[in-house]
């Protein structure tokens, strides 16, 4: 009768522990809040100017690797791009070389120079391989911000990011298996641009249109105007 009496406590603590870590995993599970389309909407923006994205990152390539891959996504969820060589030489012609002084260009005078309703301001956080000892993992990540060139109000933000171990078989073969993989791994990394395509993965996440809180279709998708 005592043991039972003293074990109550217990179980009331444990269902209570259970109670509450179930509770921390369905919070931790909530999907993020619904982001708000209105000015979006209202600028209905046609054509886009991709910026040279900020690179904060210790791979020098970072920058062009990203610009690279992020027309494409955006050209097929139906907006018109304006070409990214042609923007790079207008910039420089003008002295614009870094990107963090055309980050700093005021939108209307980017609207005068290149007639794009929006501009897409890219920040590279995470761009090349991370090795350990038993693995080598290519990893980008890029955020984006949206912002109407003729009133220079914000639209829309977004991140993504996109890995190699996402395409790994997992660890079969145990120890010896897992450091002969993260050898070839390292080969591969070193001998090509893996992170290139690591970046278009990331780049179709981050604008394709039509993803929850991502893009809305422009006026050359069939899709545009749909919710």
């Amino acid at each position: 009768m005592i043991s039972k009496v003293l074990t109550q406590p217990f179980r009331s603590l444990g269902t209570a522990a259970v109670v509450l870590i179930t509770s921390a995993l369905v919070g931790c599970a909530t999907p993020p809040p619904p982001h708000d389309y209105t000015a979006y909407r209202a600028s209905k923006p046609a054509s886009i100017l991709v910026l040279p994205p900020l690179n904060q990152t210790p791979d020098v390539d970072a920058t062009y690797g990203v610009l690279a891959q992020m027309t494409l996504p955006l050209a097929e969820s139906g907006y018109y791009v304006l070409p990214v060589s042609l923007v790079d030489e207008t910039l420089r012609q003008n002295g614009m070389t870094s990107p963090a002084d055309v980050h700093q260009i005021r939108t209307a005078k980017l609207n005068e120079i290149f007639g794009a309703d929006a501009g897409l301001y890219l920040s590279v956080k995470r761009y090349g391989s991370v090795y350990t000892v038993l693995s080598s993992d290519t990893v980008v990540e890029v955020q984006a911000r949206l912002v109407d060139l003729r009133s220079g109000v914000e639209l829309w933000t977004g991140s993504a990011s996109a890995s190699s171990a996402e395409q790994s078989g997992g660890n079969q073969g145990g120890l010896v298996g897992m450091l002969v993989k993260a050898v070839i791994d390292q080969i591969v990394a070193s001998t090509t641009d893996r992170s290139f395509q690591i970046a278009g993965i990331t780049g179709q996440r981050l604008l394709t249109a039509g993803r929850p809180n991502g893009l809305l279709y422009g006026p050359r998708s069939p899709n545009y105007g749909k919710p």
